[in-house]
């Protein structure tokens, strides 16, 4: 059991208080380790400096003596980074310019995808993009990037009018025009670290019922519930085989997303 569930079990009622069963709030997110207000340390934060520490020694140990036959470790960084390389970065923002974008991608995807296999990885368990924080701040990094290739390769004028699509009858345009300019710089990036956020958040929330309440049926109630119980615990089992699915998939949407973007932004119209 991870200390995030292992806390939340000991914050449970025992029989003997008249209480029953008191479900996973969103409080199971915060966990304030030191300081207060706007300067707590928070477990998240530690989480996500322990993702940059393994993610930066791993790929500079299993690539600073890259061979033409790969170890298994070089294998595995080559396979990720080909995935993101050619998969995501050249297939979506074309062959000509994705070179100068691969490192944001490939940064991108390890990071969210090591921080959300963290909510089923013991003793962690804890997906850090479920505070919604970390996925506001790789969203802002992408939103700066994709406007400032944009503005660069078109200038502002060029880059701000082509957002608008042409053809359409001038009255529509007191309509699309707003639409447009709210899509490029607001509803994008606002969906993209909710997405991000949901999905983690939600998943995480029914891990912790499945456990939590398996574990309180176990211990609290009667033979009947004992029993049930077993279910529970099937069900939290089959959900971390499908949550870590999710995980994957999430790092690879926002990844994509991110990539489709700045391919919009530097692309003319056609």
């Amino acid at each position: 059991m991870s200390l995030t569930l292992l806390g939340s079990a000991l914050a449970l009622p025992t029989a003997g208080d008249g209480e029953g069963f008191h479900a996973p709030s969103p409080q199971e997110f915060y966990w304030p380790i030191f300081g207060s207000g706007d300067w707590t340390f928070t477990r998240p934060m530690a989480t996500f400096a322990i993702s940059i520490l393994i993610l930066s020694v791993a790929l500079v140990a299993l690539t600073k003596k890259a061979a033409i036959v790969p170890s298994k470790g070089q294998w595995l960084v080559e396979q990720a980074y080909d995935f993101v390389r050619n998969g995501i970065g050249r297939d979506t923002i074309g062959s000509k310019d994705f070179l100068r974008f691969t490192p944001l991608l490939f940064s991108l995807f390890m990071c969210i995808l090591l921080n959300n296999l963290f909510g089923i990885i013991p003793p962690i368990q804890y997906p850090t993009m479920s505070r919604i924080g970390f996925p506001i701040a790789l969203t802002l990094i992408v939103y700066v990037v994709y406007h400032i290739a944009g503005i660069r390769k078109k200038g502002p004028v060029r880059y701000l009018s082509e957002m608008i699509p042409r053809g359409l009858p001038k009255p529509i345009y007191l309509l699309i025009i707003p639409l447009e300019y709210a899509t490029y710089f607001i509803i994008r990036p606002l969906t993209l670290a909710l997405r991000l956020f949901g999905n983690m958040f939600a998943g995480h929330m029914l891990l912790l019922l499945f456990i939590m309440g398996g574990e309180y049926m176990l211990i609290h109630g009667g033979i009947g519930l004992k029993i049930t119980s077993i279910g529970s615990f099937l069900m939290a089992l089959v959900f971390t085989a499908f949550e870590a699915l999710i995980e994957f998939l999430q790092a690879y949407i926002f990844t994509l997303l991110a990539a489709t973007y700045i391919s919009d932004a530097i692309h003319s119209e056609h």
